[in-house]
């Protein structure tokens, strides 16, 4: 660590005034006769002693200059750049500068530590109590120089390191984290990330191919070309290839070939799962081209199943014994089916309609009561439902305000009912999650309005025992 020129000056001083005092101390030795230079020498050592002793201890209690330096001018402002007491910037204290004392304190202290980090706790305590016999302040002095230490270190750290190091370290992380390789049949490269990417970067050069589990039979599924298998693992649903992507190496190699979840996105991500065509380049980008990793993690609404929400609240009930008090929890269900042209069923049913008499119904035919027909599109992560219309039957639902890309189903087209408009039309805001037991099966209601159709005032509605919609997989459902 560089010294302060103050501290250079102090140090210039100090050695002045110590080969001072041994001049004056020699030519008063030669004046003397020889019985009493013996005497002379110890005063002059033992000056020397204390005079060293108490520059320490001002150190050691942060002052910045001794008195005496002030009172004697300073025979040089500076110390030279070859002077003993400098090395690389650093100041290294000659022999005289701290006392022995001190210094055979700061080597057992030294000890002492590395002693009780061994957990040999009795010999550090004996060094511990030798080390302050030798010198009180030595704990100080200990924490002053392992902090110089640190600090030079960090300095040494930053000038060591080279921009073309952090490159290096990157790109290494960068490299354990990512697997490249050539996609099968189609000439552009593939990547994976994450820890997927470790576990292939194993195999990725080996020869794979599929092994049967009777090695008496051949497999027939060798014999058809990759490029083959690639197309016909493009028609199914991404269950289905994670599914067979889990049978062998060779088959999880396979899977991974970009055109497979090309079609998969383009299949899924279509306007009101996005908001136009064009929207979908820059966050393919930002994947870094990666559709497997952006079916995966960019926000949909899945259409292959329900959302459900179940309720419950607690109502008081009537008893013939004053002294009991009945209660009935009642437990009621929230449906949400969502359709590609941007169509959405809702539908409210009490506990004597179960979710496995609802679920195979819950169709743009059915006509019963707490149904509701309306629209959605998904921003980011909210969900917009509008103009939910009920369906029960006893209204007229519009064909006028669909708005999905293809013309919507039957009912809007219809004019089942009586005739007369409904008067009311809802709104809804849900905010769409990802919980661990799947992709995007949460959504939580953040706000449930009604609008007066005719004069177009919206008003928001309190929903006091609600609760998340969780989604469920129906087989008959997927598209």
């Amino acid at each position: 660590m560089p010294a302060s020129p103050l501290l250079q000056l102090g140090l210039a001083e100090w050695l002045a005034e110590l080969q001072s005092r041994r001049a004056a101390a020699a030519a008063a030795a030669s004046q003397k006769p020889a019985s009493t230079s013996h005497v002379a020498g110890s005063s002059v050592e033992a000056l020397q002693l204390t005079s060293e002793h108490n520059y320490s201890a001002q150190l050691s209690a942060k002052s910045t200059l001794p008195a005496s330096f002030s009172k004697e001018p300073a025979p040089s402002p500076s110390l030279p750049t070859d002077h003993p007491a400098l090395n690389n910037g650093e100041i290294v204290k000659p022999p005289a500068f701290r006392s022995t004392t001190l210094e055979r304190a700061l080597n057992v202290y030294r000890r002492a530590v590395e002693l009780e980090q061994k957990s040999e706790l009795d010999q550090a305590l004996i060094l511990y109590r030798q080390a302050f016999r030798l010198d009180d302040n030595v704990d100080r002095a200990y924490r002053r120089e392992e902090m110089l230490k640190s600090i030079l270190r960090e300095q040494r750290a930053l000038q060591v390191t080279k921009p073309s190091e952090e490159v290096e370290d990157l790109a290494a992380s960068f490299q354990s984290s990512v697997a490249i390789k050539p996609s099968s049949g189609q000439g552009v490269p593939s990547m994976v990330t994450g820890t997927l990417a470790s576990l292939i970067q194993g195999f990725i050069e080996m020869e794979l191919k599929f092994e049967p589990e009777d090695e008496n039979e051949p497999v027939l599924l060798n014999l058809l070309p990759e490029e083959l298998l690639v197309v016909i693992l493009g028609n199914l649903d991404p269950t289905s290839i994670e599914r067979f992507a889990a049978v062998s190496k060779k088959a999880r190699i396979v899977t991974l070939d970009p055109g497979i979840w090309r079609k998969l996105v383009r299949r899924t991500y279509q306007p009101p799962q996005i908001p136009d065509y064009e929207s979908i380049i820059p966050v393919t980008e930002g994947f870094l081209w990666n559709f497997r990793r952006f079916f995966i993690e960019h926000p949909r609404l899945r259409l292959d199943g329900v959302y459900i929400a179940t309720c419950h609240y607690v109502r008081p009930g009537l008893s013939e014994n004053s002294w009991v008090n009945t209660s009935h929890l009642i437990t009621y269900h929230r449906y949400l089916r969502f359709y590609p042209n941007g169509q959405v069923l809702s539908l409210l049913a009490n506990e004597e309609h179960t979710p496995q008499q609802i679920i195979p119904i819950l169709k743009p035919t059915l006509r019963m009561n707490g149904l509701y027909f309306g629209q959605w599109k998904l921003v980011g992560t909210t969900v917009h439902i509008t103009n939910l219309i009920d369906a029960s039957g006893r209204f007229a639902l519009p064909v006028s305000g669909a708005t999905g890309p293809s013309p919507p189903p039957e009912p809007y087209s219809s004019s089942s009912g009586t005739g007369e408009k409904a008067r009311y039309a809802f709104l809804m805001t849900l905010n769409l999650r990802s919980r661990p037991m799947g992709r995007w099966n949460r959504m939580d209601i953040q706000l449930y309005e009604s609008l007066n159709v005719e004069t177009g005032d919206v008003n928001p509605i309190v929903l006091k025992h609600e609760r998340p919609f969780w989604f469920s997989k129906v087989r008959s459902y997927t598209h």
